[in-house]
């Protein structure tokens, strides 16, 4: 564990300097510098998750919580790690039967005035846990073998979304969906069974509605809930399908799942041949008022739908490309329309050969920035305008090796894992971190204060590799402190933004 007060190796403070190219909006009399302000190492471990942040402790400084484990069916004491914002040590963990890769949601269903945490991974794996101790308050208990919609949510469990209140107690409830089967070979059907959209009680675990998806499909997508402003109605958003198996996108009404019955759910996107696993995000990009949607299939066909309507606006495509990643969601062109930015995979999982880094223009769905860094990955960008020109760059996390190489291949190989920004006014790109020997696949980064001093902070993780890219062999947490200057809160810190709801609220 190191601290403010560490020494730091001479590659380290290189790749630290480099970042100021980026800050240019930082006064020459500011005696800040970017510092590596500690980092939490975990032996054995690894995540899929990605970093929420949330006060745990009380002492003013934001924690993180985030899903871990071992190898996929093993057993972890470190499921959950809780970690201290102020200085990477642990102020509690949480056991689990099997990996945890959801991200937190958060609520204070104890009274204590602690947030809570809940959170969801495989086997079926969703628990609340005491955000103060660490202690398990409920848990979802598969005992449905015999019921005709719950005998399907025996498998994974993605994010869960927060609801008001359904039943009247006063705490708000959970939407999630539980889906996908480990059994079921890529392009064969068999052992591919419906996915499940479920309701809980955020006090008790309660489940309070359920049904099955309208097409009986699997899937890897975690929901979302979308509130029109003014409107009291609550929307559902969901997809199915898969990497090989077709799928759509669907929006419901709320009140039709509290009545166990999805039927009426209206088909907004379909793809054939692939499905829809990273989550839709939600802005206003027609400027009429309403939110409207924009996903993006496993096959890289990028949609963007009419909130009001529920009509096309304008529609993409990336050929001969997969994607697993969400969209960051900024203001990277000029005008003042929410533009979006992810990374696609070249070729086929899992024989991928590459990356694509893109930013679609958010009034007419053109591609305006494109580049190929790094290999396949599936975290997800963060934004911020770090050099205050007006105009938001993009955060990522990308692993540098033979692109080539097998997936699945277990033999050694050279990796180096980046953390880099990329400034779309420009066209240029610059490197925060760098660590040989580290790969980071699934995990998103995070930006924002951390300690109130009116300056940016990242947390990023990083994973040990000298095998296969989706083996565990331990992790690394960082905190970086950056000379830039918060000239707002971060719209979009984080996974799925910096409220986790997929939602772009313009401040």
């Amino acid at each position: 564990m190191r601290n403010k007060n560490t020494v730091f190796s001479h590659s380290e403070m290189f790749m630290l300097s480099i970042f100021l190219l980026v800050t240019l909006a930082v006064s020459c009399k500011q005696k800040k510098k970017s510092a590596l302000v500690w980092e939490a190492n975990f032996p054995i471990i690894g995540s899929q998750s990605s970093p929420r942040s949330v006060d745990l402790n009380g002492d003013g400084i934001l924690d993180f919580v985030m899903g871990a484990g071992r190898n996929e069916f093993q057993e972890s004491e470190q499921g959950v790690l809780a970690i201290n914002g102020l200085d990477g040590s642990l102020i509690w963990t949480h056991e689990a039967a099997d990996q945890m890769y959801g991200s937190a949601t958060f609520h204070d269903v104890t009274g204590d005035g602690v947030p809570d945490v809940f959170i969801g991974g495989r086997s079926p794996q969703f628990r609340a846990i005491d955000g103060k101790t660490g202690k398990l308050l409920w848990n979802f208990d598969y005992k449905y073998q015999d019921h005709p919609i719950l005998q399907y949510a025996r498998f994974n469990f993605n994010h869960s979304v927060p609801l008001p209140d359904q039943n009247g107690n006063g705490y708000p409830e959970l939407l999630l969906a539980n889906g996908g089967n480990y059994e079921a070979l890529p392009y064969m059907t068999e052992k591919r069974f419906p996915a499940v959209m479920l309701v809980l009680d955020s006090k008790t675990g309660e489940i309070l509605a359920h049904d099955t998806v309208p097409d009986g499909k699997e899937t890897y997508m975690s929901p979302l809930a979308l509130i029109q402003p003014g409107k009291d109605n609550i929307q559902i958003i969901f997809g199915t399908g898969g990497e090989t198996i077709s799928g759509a996108l669907y929006i419901a009404q709320l009140s039709d799942l509290m009545k166990n019955d999805l039927s009426q759910s209206i088909k907004i996107a379909e793809e054939s041949g692939h499905g829809f696993i990273a989550s839709p995000v939600i802005a206003d990009i027609n400027q009429d008022g309403y939110l409207d949607i924009v996903a993006i299939s496993h096959a890289s066909g990028i949609f963007a739908i009419d909130g009001k309507s529920l009509q096309p606006i304008w529609s993409q495509r990336i050929p001969g490309t997969e994607c697993s990643n969400s969209f960051a969601v900024g203001q990277f062109t000029q005008d003042d329309i929410p533009d979006f930015f992810t990374f696609v995979s070249k070729g086929v999982w899992p024989e991928n050969t590459g990356s694509i880094q893109v930013m679609i223009d958010g009034e007419n769905g053109e591609i305006r920035y494109t580049n190929n860094l790094g290999c396949t990955g599936f975290s997800s960008p963060v934004a911020y305008d770090l050099n205050h020109d007006g105009r938001d760059e993009v955060i990522i996390s990308i692993n540098e090796f033979d692109c080539t190489r097998y997936i699945g291949d277990q033999s050694a190989f050279e990796i180096e894992n980046k953390l880099m920004a990329i400034d779309f006014k420009s066209g240029e790109h610059y490197t925060i971190d760098q660590t040989k020997g580290m790969k980071n696949i699934f995990s998103t980064p995070w930006i924002g204060d951390i300690d109130g001093d009116g300056f940016l902070d990242l947390v990023h993780c990083q994973y040990f590799s000298h095998s296969d890219l989706l083996s565990f062999l331990g992790m690394r947490v960082k905190r970086i402190d950056l000379p830039i200057r918060k000239k707002q809160k971060p719209i979009w810190g984080s996974h799925m933004g910096s409220e986790g709801d997929g939602v772009y609220r313009i401040k």
